[in-house]
């Protein structure tokens, strides 16, 4: 049976923008786009010339913005300007301090992470975008949807949109379910971490293959644990991730703290080279099996996987499941594997900041 539900996967940002800026363009009724870093430089005033006018022209065009990711823009004279054109601008802002002029490491949590974007509620866009011309050589992973799961993806706004403007009753479609398709949202409340399990019990499910990459390495223990038991059962799990992300030092030891039990369990480990800081992995997707996936805006981190607001598409149809492990095998031919041999015979000094980092990765 074929899916009603069509895409496009893009391997790099300027493919993705390119897709975005003419779906935007072409746009006749709607606009809305929730996105955690959005920066007014080449990419992101091309994006806003677009929609001012398409806003014109009598489109709706909503932004929903975070504050801390966008902090360029929070506060600044260009959020005023934006509005006076009708365009509706609204900031994810919890716990930034007015008197800030900064954030600070508060900020971080509670943030609104997600990347989506949906024009005319008919196409949507989601993945590890954002809206900075310094990320242009990263290597991020992005998707392009068509079919009844865009409008929930809308719905998915629709709701941040309420509880950031404070409205009672959100402004939700009934949607016509694709069952090889669903956007999964997580919130901070230990209830609604909905994509996290999700994530967990696949994991538990998988028979063969388990690939994962992330930029953000620093599990919780229940994902580290299930993890682990994939591969104690036999299942092929290979992890991707940075040699050296993007923030800080901390990180990148958070990451390493769970090299060593992870190459004991059997899981193999590849660092994706980030040359001068221009080409970080940035794609945050997971295939098992060949008959589940999932890509979106969530790390495998803990502030992530608890502490933000995520989405992620999560699909069932092979084929989608087959492309996005294409991009894996791809990114793994150009990657280094850490041998576990190599790795244990490290000199203590080397090893010694990974056992240190391990009483604060859990805020990491």
């Amino acid at each position: 049976m074929t899916s009603p539900t069509q895409w496009s996967l893009y391997a790099s940002n300027e493919e993705a923008w390119a897709a975005i800026l003419a779906d935007c363009a072409a746009a006749q009724e709607s606009i809305v786009l929730e996105q955690f870093i959005f920066t007014v430089d080449s990419f992101g005033q091309n994006l806003i010339d677009v929609c001012t006018e398409r806003a014109a022209k009598g489109v709706k065009v909503r932004f929903l913005w975070d504050a801390a990711g966008s902090f360029s823009v929070f506060g600044s004279n260009i959020a005023a300007d934006l509005r006076s054109k009708g365009i509706e601008l609204v900031f994810w802002r919890t716990l930034i301090p007015a008197y800030l002029k900064i954030p600070n490491i508060r900020s971080w949590f509670l943030r609104n992470h997600r990347r989506t974007l949906v024009i005319d509620q008919k196409i949507g866009y989601t993945g590890s975008i954002s809206i900075r011309d310094s990320m242009r050589g990263w290597r991020d992973t992005n998707a392009r949807f068509v079919g009844p799961v865009v409008v929930q993806m809308q719905n998915a706004f629709e709701n941040m949109w309420a509880r950031a403007t404070k409205l009672r009753h959100p402004r939700i479609r009934r949607v016509q379910q694709d069952p090889e398709f669903a956007y999964e949202t997580n919130s901070p409340s230990p209830g609604k971490r909905r994509m996290y399990r999700t994530l967990v019990e696949a994991i538990r499910n998988a028979r063969t293959y388990i690939y994962l990459t992330t930029p953000y390495f620093v599990p919780t223990r229940r994902l580290a644990r299930v993890i682990r038991l994939a591969a104690h059962r036999g299942v092929d799990v290979r992890l991707m991730v940075p040699d050296r992300t993007d923030h800080y030092p901390s990180l990148d030891l958070g990451a390493r703290s769970f090299f060593t039990s992870l190459l004991n369990s059997g899981v193999r480990i590849f660092l994706y080279p980030n040359k001068d800081g221009t080409s970080l992995i940035h794609g945050k997707t997971v295939v098992i099996d060949g008959t589940w996936a999932t890509i979106g805006s969530l790390n495998l981190d803990n502030v992530s996987l608890l502490y933000n607001f995520e989405a992620n598409m999560v699909s069932s149809n092979p084929r989608f499941a087959e492309e996005l492990e294409a991009h894996f095998i791809h990114d793994m031919s150009v990657s280094a594997e850490v041998m576990r041999d190599v790795w244990k015979s490290r000199f203590f000094l080397e090893r010694l900041p990974e056992y240190a980092i391990k009483a604060v990765r859990r805020f990491l």
